[in-house]
């Protein structure tokens, strides 16, 4: 069975974006960007919520040679990848690669994750938030930025109680902290 993995940035106070939607402060330098794609390297399929497939679109033209080595590289990762993109608003999936559901729904995920060969990362708070909440997250992988945005959209939704268990953490040079954590149940 794959693994489905959360993978986030955040700051300190544990949100992804701040209350303005901005999530500027959390561009990985080349370094952090570098370990992320390591990290990324293993999945096969992506689910994303519609805002988060809009931000992440992006990376289907970025990489071109003209590029920094780190961004071409996340590049071929990202294209390489099957994605699938839960919205009641897109019209029809905008990119290669890419199938479009109307409703998360966790029975789905859950045989995907049974036939599945490849990792699977799930990206948004909110999406990801339903799939924690179901039951079908494996891992959260966490890169804490040393800066607190003081509200916003958080990592993990309110409410939510869960037990982790430490498996690997690591600090970079520019104070960034990365944790992974498998989820116990």
């Amino acid at each position: 069975m794959a693994e489905l993995i959360y993978t986030g940035i955040t700051s300190l106070d544990g949100y992804v974006a701040d209350r303005n939607g901005n999530f500027d402060w959390s561009a990985p330098d080349e370094e952090v960007h570098a370990f992320v794609n390591d990290t990324e390297r293993d999945v096969g399929t992506y689910l994303l919520g519609r805002r988060m497939y809009e931000v992440m679109q992006a990376w289907e033209t970025l990489g071109s040679a003209a590029d920094p080595p780190v961004i071409q590289d996340y590049g071929r990762i990202w294209r390489a990848a099957d994605k699938i993109v839960y919205s009641g608003s897109l019209e029809a999936p905008p990119a290669a690669r890419t199938t479009l559901q109307r409703s998360f729904d966790p029975v789905a995920v859950r045989q995907l994750k049974e036939n599945a060969t490849a990792s699977i990362g799930i990206g948004g708070a909110t999406l990801a938030g339903a799939a924690l909440r179901a039951g079908l997250v494996d891992e959260c992988r966490i890169f804490l930025n040393p800066v607190a945005v003081g509200g916003g959209l958080r990592f993990l939704p309110d409410g939510l109680g869960l037990r982790l268990d430490l498996l690997d953490e690591r600090r970079f040079r520019n104070g960034v902290m990365y944790l992974r954590y498998r989820i116990l149940d």
